[in-house]
């Protein structure tokens, strides 16, 4: 299937969440010299403008990144938010103003990998949809950026182990087939047969069907250790909303102080996004 375009989605909740944790996860990566192969397997076009029609529709960010954004004042008193934050003003298109600029468009995962990449790291993107993967590479990206019109997993498997001492991993696929949760599983399984020390994060939507279980429980019982997970809820599944009512994350191999960074990053960003979300994180699998 081919239908899926983030573009309808582009800045929600769950985008802040995902992003907010790859951010953490680069940074750390970023404070040693030794180079970085950075993977992608679900890419999309990497940066979308909010006003465009298919944005514009459901207009998801206003319940995501369009709070913290209009909240930036104060969320910059965290340190990850603060430059976060600062990364994201980048982004935007338009000349600051009184108020610094404004929010009109939001960065995809290429966009927040390819701005932090320095020039002995790689970065692969993979994109199966054709019409995506055009966008994407139509983006002026550095010389050490690939962009691949593929199956993201496919692709992992036959590109392991890298060049590089380091590799990092972003699985993030669109989950509209059942079989998408197993098919993950299975990657990140294969992926760290190849490179036991990689880091890997994958995300996953909750929904009122559960189906996010078959991964969670493929990664335990068979998984590597050090697995963990942290899960942003925006409202209860059974409170009558129809679609996805949270956002998961799994990262293997996470970085030092990765939960502490941004569990407090969470407290500042809980009352923005409304009364009923909440945070919750810590070891899916420990060591």
């Amino acid at each position: 299937m081919l239908s899926y375009q983030h573009a309808y989605h582009a800045g929600n909740f769950a985008d802040v969440h995902k992003h907010l944790t790859l951010f953490a996860v680069v940074d750390h990566l970023l404070r040693k010299d030794s180079p970085v192969t950075f993977v992608d397997t679900h890419a999309g076009r990497g940066l979308y403008r909010l006003s465009a029609e298919a944005s514009d529709k459901l207009q998801e960010y206003r319940n995501g990144v369009m709070p913290l954004w209009r909240s930036r004042e104060t969320l910059i008193r965290d340190p990850l938010l603060h430059a976060w934050l600062g990364a994201l003003e980048e982004a935007q298109s338009g000349a600051p103003s009184a108020e610094g600029k404004c929010l009109d468009q939001y960065p995809g995962s290429p966009w927040w990998l390819a701005n932090r990449l320095r020039s002995q790291d790689r970065l692969m993107l993979f994109e199966l949809h054709p019409g995506e993967h055009d966008h994407l590479a139509g983006l002026p990206l550095p010389d050490n950026v690939r962009h691949i019109h593929g199956d993201g997993l496919q692709g992992l498997r036959q590109r392991l182990p890298v060049a590089t001492p380091r590799l990092c991993v972003l699985i993030d696929p669109s989950y509209e087939r059942k079989t998408e949760y197993a098919e993950v599983a299975d990657a990140v399984l294969s992926a760290m047969r190849k490179v036991r020390h990689g880091l890997v994060l994958v995300w996953y939507p909750l929904l009122p069907a559960g189906r996010h279980r078959v991964l969670l429980e493929s990664l335990r019982d068979d998984g590597p250790r050090k697995i963990w997970r942290s899960e942003l809820v925006l409202h209860d599944p059974d409170s009558g909303e129809h679609g996805m009512y949270g956002s998961g994350m799994l990262v293997v191999n996470p970085p030092w102080r990765l939960e502490q960074r941004l569990s407090a990053a969470m407290d500042s960003i809980i009352p923005v996004l409304g009364s009923t979300s909440r945070y919750s994180s810590g070891w899916w699998v420990e060591e």
